[in-house]
């Protein structure tokens, strides 16, 4: 363990955030510009990476570029609100804005790939540190009923960010270049910084604090190896590889090291008590189960409307709209609701409300329209906003402010996780019945083509067995079809369409599993009240004992 003097103390936040702050408007406003900047930044880069390829090359490496913000950007979240309640929230979100500017202006200036996903690397520390450290100072400066309204407002931010990235970051790449799309986030975020700093006082140096370097190592490592392996295995190499094998085996060996090294600490990281405290381990549970399913939305729909509907790549980012619209609207009335019902009881009818978006998009088929999929967006975007907020919140109820930091980011974490898994596991399923599929229906057409198109043949023979998705998107794309022999896409066509829609149903209903499971995962939260005091003071031995509801 490593001493150093301590800028803070958990009484000293209470200072720190006090309702009575004279600068809470001006508090606000930067959270707003710091949450919005950085949300942007993880939609508004996938428009500019045609760019990029074009001018540095490195197709093959282009994946690196959102794996390396995903990477750090997840593995520094708990850190992130463990500091926050060792030395103060000033400092850390400080700490994160100025990364993440500095790393902007790098990213900017890259001159080839590598050290841009160098860079991006970077970036995503300081994301990381950002986005649960706005959430962590709405839970100081607020009573619980006023935090509903405000963690949806931030959450409607967040989502907001999504529907517009990819437009802004077209207008960018098009008015000027995109290394603009780094740039312009210097500007905003020294705004950010400025009013951070003028309205979130400094702490007063009391005793010291211990950091848990053991638990640090062994959590990034742990973390990273498992990321890795989720994000190439049955990709990159196949699951039975020594390279993915060799990940799991140090992501199991390093977290189980961290749990043994937590339980030993003095300011472990992520105390290993919380998980005996049924209130954080079912909710964070349902915050995993709600990520795993919503994935299967967020990655497949624009898939089945693109490869059914038949429209463009651009065209199938609006039917996500409606999502996010509702989910918006949810996010922000959600705070409404929660006193008239319950945290327990709008979780639930939030996660019921996702599973009946599931199913409706589990029975989409051929004939479906883009209007009649926009509308299961708009049921499953309704559900979706009726849970996300409420999930920090019920932490923020449950824990003294000691905790605030550490609670509030291990929300965004387990969803964070939550997401990959989802990602992994239903792409698993989305290829493994392409492949059954397509090896059983398309490869006797793809032998019967002329000789003249056997390279053709061999890429597409390839694809079954390794990329199902690619060969989709490049098959199901008017242009590609368009030069076809017109007998070939005849017998090929309905082949491919049959086996996407047979198995997003698949993904869809795995989907539905996960989000039932997170409903039925609800019944087991306890009594959670949304109270009038600012925090929660801290807990006696009884009400910290395993089992608290």
């Amino acid at each position: 363990m490593e001493n150093i003097q301590k800028t803070t103390s958990p009484d000293s936040i209470e200072a720190e955030t006090s309702p009575e702050l004279k600068n809470r408007g001006l508090l606000l406003t930067g959270l707003i510009i710091a949450m919005l900047f950085g949300a942007l930044d993880g939609t508004i880069v996938g428009t500019a990476m045609p760019r990029i390829v074009g001018e540095f090359g490195g197709l093959g490496l282009m994946a690196w570029l959102t794996t390396a913000y995903m990477l750090t950007s997840t593995v520094v979240v708990p850190i992130a609100g463990k500091l926050a309640d060792l030395i103060g929230r000033r400092v850390i979100y400080v700490t994160g804005l100025v990364i993440f500017i500095g790393a902007s202006a790098l990213c900017g200036m890259s001159q080839n790939m590598t050290e841009l996903i160098l860079f991006r690397g970077l970036q995503g520390l300081g994301g990381g540190i950002m986005m649960p450290m706005a959430m962590i100072i709405i839970g100081d400066l607020f009573t619980g009923k006023q935090r509903a309204k405000w963690q949806g407002v931030f959450g409607a931010i967040f989502g907001l960010s999504s529907v517009i990235g990819p437009q802004v970051g077209g207008w960018i790449v098009d008015a000027w270049n995109w290394r603009w799309v780094f740039y312009i986030n210097l500007p905003v975020g020294i705004l950010a910084v400025i009013l951070i700093s003028i309205a979130l006082p400094k702490h007063k140096a009391v005793g010291k604090v211990k950091f848990d370097i053991p638990g640090i190592f062994t959590m990034v490592l742990g973390v990273v190896s498992l990321l890795l392996a989720l994000t190439f295995g049955g990709k990159d190499y196949a699951w039975s590889s020594w390279q993915i094998i060799g990940l799991i085996a140090v992501a199991v060996v390093s977290l189980v090291s961290f749990v043994f090294i937590e339980s030993k600490a003095q300011e472990p990281i992520l105390p290993v008590r919380l998980f005996k405290n049924r209130t954080f381990s079912t909710i964070n549970g349902v915050g995993f189960l709600m990520a795993v399913g919503m994935f299967g939305a967020i990655m497949f729909v624009p898939l089945f409307m693109q490869g059914i509907v038949g429209i463009s790549a651009s065209a199938s980012g609006t039917v996500m709209t409606p999502l996010m619209i509702t989910m918006i609207a949810a996010s922000v009335v959600s705070g409404q609701f929660i006193h008239k019902i319950g945290v327990k009881r709008q979780m639930l009818v939030g996660m019921l409300i996702m599973a009946v978006g599931f199913y409706f998009l589990s029975t989409m088929g051929i004939s479906t329209t883009k209007l009649i999929a926009s509308s299961y967006m708009l049921v499953l975007g309704l559900g979706m906003g009726l849970v996300m907020p409420i999930l920090t919140l019920a932490l923020q109820e449950s824990f003294p402010k000691s905790e605030l930091g550490v609670v509030t980011s291990s929300s965004q974490f387990f969803r964070q996780i939550g997401g990959t898994f989802g990602m992994t596991i239903l792409g698993a399923i989305m290829n493994h019945k392409s492949t059954v599929l397509l090896e059983q229906d398309l490869l006797p057409v793809v032998k019967q083509l002329p000789a003249e198109a056997s390279q053709l043949a061999d890429q597409m023979t390839g694809m079954v067995h390794t990329n199902p998705q690619a060969l989709y998107s490049s098959l199901l794309s008017p242009e590609t079809l368009a030069q076809m022999p017109k007998e070939f896409v005849e017998h090929m066509l309905p082949i491919l369409k049959n086996a996407l829609v047979t198995s997003l149903h698949q993904v869809f209903i795995v989907g539905l599993v996960f989000v039932l499971l997170g409903a039925v995962l609800t019944f087991f939260i306890g009594n959670i009240k949304v109270s009038d005091r600012k925090s929660k003071k801290p807990q006696d031995e009884k009400e910290m004992s395993p089992g608290i509801a």
